[in-house]
């Protein structure tokens, strides 16, 4: 009889939790922490990829070739000139840019879900470069399950792309341009 009493409780204050955060609080609340906390990361490691000057986005520094390419980087002496634009050179321009684009894009909600997704891959990209490019020490990557929530890039990065698997599977919520677009969206179909 207690414990029936105590079910009850913990349903009708959890589920009006859950009815009054649905649809709107997950997407807007994983939008806010990742603007909170991983949107300067992305936009200063972009700006050094451009040498802090935003009209230098269509010729990424050698920096930025070396941050994105290390071993290729360091077979040519750092000098660009000696790396092909297709494909190499295209990958460190998108990349650039992607760094620029889709933290801004999670962050306001627009394109929210493929942003999302497009900056999984990028940290997932991310990590394998600082692993295999830059040689991580076994301490700066840790393991999962080490008890050790000071190793950088396991720990810290699982958490990153957990942070955009929530709008990227829920959306990101009706505080968003993307729901205002598609609001607009519809009424417009609606006189159509």
């Amino acid at each position: 009889m207690v414990i029936g009493f105590f079910v009850r409780l913990y349903t009708l204050v959890f589920g009006a939790i859950e009815r009054l955060t649905e649809g709107w609080f997950l997407g807007l609340a994983s939008r806010l922490l990742f603007a909170a906390v991983l949107f300067q990361f992305f936009w200063n490691s972009a700006l050094t990829k451009i040498g802090g000057n935003i009209m230098n986005i269509f010729t990424p520094t050698a920096g930025a070739y070396a941050q994105m390419l290390p071993a290729m980087m360091e077979q040519v002496s750092y000098d660009t000139s000696q790396i092909a634009f297709f494909p190499y050179g295209l990958i460190v321009l998108l990349g650039t840019w992607g760094e620029f684009i889709l933290p801004v894009l999670v962050v306001v909600g627009l394109f929210t879900r493929a942003a999302s997704l497009g900056m999984i891959v990028f940290i997932i990209v991310m990590t394998y470069v600082d692993i295999t490019g830059h040689g991580a020490d076994a301490k700066t990557i840790g393991a999962l399950f080490d008890g050790d929530p000071y190793a950088i890039i396991a720990d810290d990065r699982l958490l990153w792309i957990f942070l955009l698997l929530v709008p990227t599977l829920k959306g990101p919520g009706l505080i968003s341009l993307d729901a205002l677009l598609g609001v607009q969206y519809r009424k417009r179909e609606m006189y159509y």
